[in-house]
């Protein structure tokens, strides 16, 4: 893949704290901020949310037993999407 040059301007503590953090990764300033701004851009997200849903896959049938079926609920009366018994006015 081509690469582009980027020039970009901060502060000196800034560009220090990059330098170290790189240097402790092993790895140069660009490659740091290369990796910094792939994460950003959701690589590493999309890779968690992955492991995630795998992760429920396995232990659907824990969570369904210890919490209940959640598709038998109607998405207003599920925990995790605001629902649930409140007291009057602490909405």
């Amino acid at each position: 893949m081509a690469k582009t040059q980027l020039n970009v301007r901060v502060d000196e503590s800034t560009a220090e704290a990059a330098r170290r953090r790189a240097q402790q990764r092993g790895v140069s300033v660009n490659r740091y901020i290369e990796e910094l701004v792939q994460q950003d851009a959701g690589e590493v997200g999309r890779t968690f949310v992955e492991a995630a849903a795998d992760f429920m896959k396995q232990y659907e049938a824990v969570f369904a037993e210890e919490f209940g079926a959640a598709e038998h609920r109607p998405p207003e009366d599920h925990p995790a999407k605001g629902g649930g018994k409140r007291a009057k006015g602490k909405r």
